[in-house]
């Protein structure tokens, strides 16, 4: 098991997190690869308990507060949230709307890694995606009307599979592909990243590559 996971499960432990804030600090953790496909649908469904949601929404904005070495944190967030505003309950956006300074102002990150890259150029990308997919009604609108559509043909062929005997059977579908595929396949980006599938590649814009520098936090 990774140090990093070890030191995340014990952070855990110590500040007594939920399992909605465990679900959010692991799928915005530093380590260098993609938040995971299942884990940010498991979250976008846990939006619509009220006291998840909250818990949820707390952690993501104390991610994105986070800077230097940390980028991954504020990035994978951005990613995350504009997952779940497409996907999860509508009281994402709307707390966004209501917080998009927050957003914004990221889009003046600053981070160089030892190797002279600027790590920065991620998430101030994502920023300013997110500011324009949350001033825009229609389009938002349009985008998680999409999405939520896909997810209700993605569970329909998860459940076939499954009555079938090639499939365990899941109610949620693995939504999140080409978010994951978007963080990791990118122009020089390390092959183990590559290999995501494209069915919902259409749900989000693509962003930036961000390139995967190791980081021990």
């Amino acid at each position: 098991m990774p140090s990093s996971t070890i030191r995340r499960q014990m952070k855990n432990m110590v500040n007594n997190y939920s399992d909605a804030e465990k679900k959010v600090r692991e799928s915005t953790s530093n380590d260098p690869w993609g938040p995971s496909s299942s884990l940010m649908s498991e979250i976008a469904d846990l939006t619509y308990n009220v006291v998840a949601f909250s818990e949820i929404m707390s952690m993501i904005w104390k991610r994105l507060n986070d800077h230097g070495k940390n980028w991954r944190h504020v990035y994978k967030a951005l990613t995350l949230l504009d997952y779940l505003i497409k996907t999860g309950s509508e009281r994402v956006a709307l707390q966004c709307k209501e917080n998009i300074f927050a957003i914004q102002t990221l889009k003046d990150f600053q981070f160089i890694d030892r190797d002279g890259k600027d790590q920065g150029i991620n998430v101030r990308e994502k920023s300013k995606q997110l500011v324009v997919l949350l001033k825009d009604e229609e389009r938002l609108k349009g985008e998680r009307s999409q999405a939520l559509k896909t997810k209700e043909r993605m569970a329909q062929v998860s459940t076939g599979s499954s009555q079938m005997g090639f499939g365990r059977g899941s109610s949620q579908p693995n939504l999140s592909t080409s978010y994951s595929e978007e963080y990791g396949r990118s122009e020089g980006s390390p092959a183990s990243y590559h290999g995501f599938g494209e069915t919902l590649a259409y749900i989000l814009k693509p962003a930036p590559p961000p390139v995967l520098a190791h980081s021990s936090a």
